[in-house]
């Protein structure tokens, strides 16, 4: 790797937002630059709380200038209001990210505990753990919410770079094959 990437990662929530910054020198050389969770009180109105969000992302990418915005994408619960709400904190992180020409990389939460930890099955304290060695972290970062936007760094990190360039090949192909077909 030539330069140094700056990787930012959102763990989605309307409630609590984990957002991370890590700096990549090297595939094995990460270093965090920036961990907090994102909090908006429950009583607020919908589109206060979504402002507040937008507001406190676009100060981070102000601040740190990513290169790429990692988000966990959101998955179908049990809880509907809770799946709304991740998916509207989501939704805000793309949108400033789209405002600022930042490519957004989406990644599942099974793909998040595979790159970190081995397992697409490992625990909260598994990754959290992972997240501290990898890091070279004193502490685990608290709570769970930043821990796992830091985890969401690391995975596009490792893996967002090889997906990227896949899903490029996949899309020159299909339009060669195309342009064979029409001519």
């Amino acid at each position: 790797m030539a330069t140094e990437k700056i990787i930012m990662g959102i763990d989605p929530g309307l409630t609590r937002c984990g957002i991370a910054v890590i700096s990549q020198k090297s595939m094995r050389e990460l270093s965090m630059l920036g961990v907090d969770v994102l909090l908006t009180p429950p009583e607020s109105p919908l589109e206060q709380r979504l402002l507040s969000i937008e507001g406190e992302i676009e100060k981070w990418i102000l601040k740190f200038k990513p290169n790429v915005l990692a988000v966990e994408r959101v998955f179908a619960q049990h809880n509907v209001r809770t799946v709304m709400g991740t998916g509207q904190a989501a939704g805000i992180a793309l949108l400033v990210a789209a405002r600022h020409g930042i490519p957004v990389a989406m990644h599942t939460p099974s793909e998040v505990k595979a790159a970190v930890t081995g397992s697409g099955r490992a625990g909260k304290v598994q990754v959290a753990e992972m997240v501290k060695r990898i890091l070279n972290l004193e502490t685990i970062p608290k709570p769970v919410d930043a821990t796992d936007a830091l985890a969401l760094t690391i995975t596009h990190a490792w893996r967002g770079e090889g997906t990227s360039r896949l899903a490029s090949a996949v899309k020159a192909e299909k339009e060669r094959i195309a342009k064979l077909r029409n001519s």
